[in-house]
């Protein structure tokens, strides 16, 4: 059964068809709805005692196991409904938490989804275990002086604190291959957008990868990086990221902050709007929200109105070069090619062309330039050296100039060489 509460507005029903869809992925079977608005929520129950009398009755009519409560509930709230209603209470957040630990992966994803459980988890042991609370007295029944309480919380701290120590190792070594990707360095882009807007399919698309691709909320937890190469730009990293939602839990956010820190550190995000969605403005916004929570919220950003394949909307480029926007299907290919050629003019929007000359010791960069698609033309010199006339970010030239065996040649307006430096 579902409950819905609206604090000091009426349901939005598409919160509630939303709430339907996180019930789903969870493998639940919705059998019936409860609405309920109320100006503030009730200190005992969240919905009100006659509200939960309802609920009672209805789950037992219906025959339901469960109920889930499209809010936030403290820990007596929980309890309370609970034994009141005599049937499993979970809220929001316990929702979300068991649908993310059905889909980690990765050793990184299920550490992050099992910190989270556990942080939630510790605020549910205040008086969960009144019958064990007490210890025992007797003959042979004196324990070591702690309740089971007591014993709970000590376990779970400490397999908090080990799970924190893991995470941390596993995010320096994110942290690595950023600064690694920044060397090269080769533009980063980070997909993100509102869960289920088709982030997975459009990356499958752009990079030609078989990521895990499904139509249900979160179906794709693990970050995923692929090279994607441009025309006339070169290679540029794509980075799948994990899909947000609305009311996205404090412990998901915290735990997958080593994972969102893909976004941060990109240099252009592409955030996916599903065309479709009558609520993709406070779609934006919401996701939005997140990224500015994690610190993404200054970094540049191309808006990517995908699947329209459903909203019937054609294929094409709106907006300016300070806000633009690519109208696209990931699922039919439409719109595609001028979302690559918008990738490309966002993340290396002042090429320069300049001379390079590379010795022969150097001949690594040279591959990699070519590589990367930046060589515009190339001679040779008598002693096997090369002149490579390049289109590279000033910053990207800046990085190479300083490498061993290579040199920078400037390039006049007249087309005459001169040396720089």
């Amino acid at each position: 059964m579902l409950v819905g509460v609206g604090i000091g507005h009426p349901v939005d029903p598409a919160d509630v068809e939303e709430f339907r869809s996180l019930a789903a992925s969870a493998g639940s079977q919705c059998v019936d709805v409860v609405l309920a608005t109320r100006p503030r929520p009730d200190p005992k129950y969240f919905v009100g005692s006659g509200k939960a009398e309802e609920i009672k009755a209805r789950a037992e009519a219906e025959s339901a196991d469960l109920v889930l409560v499209d809010q936030t509930l403290s820990p007596s709230q929980e309890r309370n409904l609970e034994k009141l209603i005599g049937r499993r209470v979970l809220d929001r957040n316990g929702l979300i938490l068991d649908i993310f630990a059905q889909r980690a992966r990765s050793f990184e994803g299920k550490l992050q989804v099992e910190l989270a459980q556990l942080n939630h988890l510790s605020t549910r042991l205040v008086r969960g275990w009144t019958h064990l609370e007490r210890q025992k007295g007797g003959i042979g029944l004196r324990g070591p002086g702690e309740t089971q309480l007591e014993t709970d919380r000590r376990l779970i701290g400490k397999r908090i604190r080990t799970l924190q120590a893991r995470l941390e190792k596993v995010a320096r070594q994110r942290d690595t291959g950023r600064r690694v990707r920044r060397d090269v360095p080769v533009p980063t882009v980070a997909l993100v957008g509102y869960t289920n807007a088709g982030k997975s399919t459009l990356f499958n698309a752009l990079t030609g990868s078989a990521t895990y691709v499904a139509n249900q909320l979160f179906a794709t937890l693990d970050p995923t990086v692929r090279r994607l190469p441009l025309e006339g730009t070169g290679e540029v990293v794509l980075a799948d990221t994990v899909g947000f939602i609305r009311q996205l839990p404090h412990e998901l956010i915290a735990a997958f902050r080593s994972t969102l820190l893909e976004a941060r550190d990109s240099d252009l995000l592409l955030h996916v709007v599903d065309a479709a969605d009558p609520a993709r403005s406070e779609r934006i916004a919401q996701v939005r929200e997140v990224l500015s929570g994690i610190g993404a919220g200054e970094v540049p950003e191309l808006l990517v109105f995908n699947k329209i394949d459903r909203s019937g909307e054609p294929a094409h480029v709106a907006g300016d070069d300070r806000a633009p926007q690519v109208w696209c299907s990931a699922r039919t290919g439409a719109g595609l090619d001028a979302l690559k050629a918008a990738i490309a003019r966002a993340v290396k929007p002042n090429l320069e062309t300049v001379l390079l000359h590379v010795e022969l010791a150097a001949a690594a960069v040279r591959s990699e330039l070519y590589r990367r698609d930046a060589v515009r033309a190339e001679r040779q010199r008598d002693d096997g050296s090369w002149e490579l006339e390049l289109a590279l970010a000033p910053q990207e030239l800046a990085v190479l100039a300083a490498r061993r065996g290579v040199s920078r040649l400037g390039v006049s307006a007249g087309g005459q060489k001169k040396r720089v430096a």
